[in-house]
């Protein structure tokens, strides 16, 4: 296939604003990644293209970037998987939406990983450790597993329109976190993660729109838990 990568480029030190360029690559393969067009590019092309990346296997979450309107992981998308894509196609690439860009495909994540730490993402113990462990049977871990592929791409947090109307409002992702330790049976802190989850700003400004699960490149039904959050703070006593 020949395809155009139409990104959007910027350059605090010359743009006044962002703008597009694109890059016309041919003879790519359906399995190609979006993100070896990237390299691509970068390598043979021009390299001051900026954007992030780590693994490049879907595990580290620095890639996350929106791809033809959808924030998914620019190393998991192949181009095969992009809707419509064809011989002469154009692939649009830009930045995650609402994060401050730094330059090109690199957003500031600073306020991102702020919230994220509200919610006390580790586990709060207040008793003695065991001599062997803190054991967990099976089931109870089996209801952890979901969240805890969570790799905080921000792609669910990104796309979340309570967030664009709230700055303050936690998002997605962080509450994704809370749940993660909050029902963790070993966990003993349950109040302090539950402290910045519930408030105006926390669990109740999830309006359940859906965007994030449909962001999620790990497929992970973020409004259901989010929903166990609201469930566990009404009838439990926390």
């Amino acid at each position: 296939m020949k395809v155009t990568f139409r990104i959007q480029r910027y350059n605090p030190e010359k743009d006044s604003k962002p703008h597009y360029q694109d890059f016309t690559l041919d003879n790519l393969e359906g399995t190609y990644r979006v993100l070896d067009a990237l390299l691509d590019i970068k390598w043979k092309h021009d390299g001051t293209l900026t954007f992030r990346r780590s693994c490049a296997h879907g595990m580290c979450g620095s890639d996350g970037m929106m791809i033809n309107r959808k924030n998914t992981l620019a190393c998991q998308l192949l181009l095969k998987d992009i809707k419509g894509i064809s011989d002469g196609s154009v692939v649009t690439i830009e930045p995650l939406p609402y994060l401050p860009v730094i330059k090109d495909l690199v957003v500031d994540t600073t306020d991102f990983f702020k919230k994220y730490e509200l919610v006390k993402p580790y586990l709060i113990t207040k008793t003695p450790p065991p001599e062997m462990e803190r054991y967990q049977s099976n089931e109870d871990a089996e209801l952890l597993m979901e969240s805890s592929k969570c790799i905080m791409c921000a792609c669910c947090t990104a796309s979340c329109p309570s967030l664009w109307s709230n700055e303050n409002y936690i998002g997605p992702a962080a509450i994704l976190k809370g749940f993660r330790f909050a029902f963790d049976t070993r966990d003993e802190g349950t109040n302090e993660h539950m402290e910045a989850l519930d408030s105006a700003d926390g669990i109740w400004r999830c309006h359940t729109i859906f965007n994030c699960n449909e962001a999620c490149p790990k497929n992970i039904n973020i409004v259901w838990h989010i929903s166990q959050l609201k469930k566990k703070l009404v009838t439990d006593e926390i």
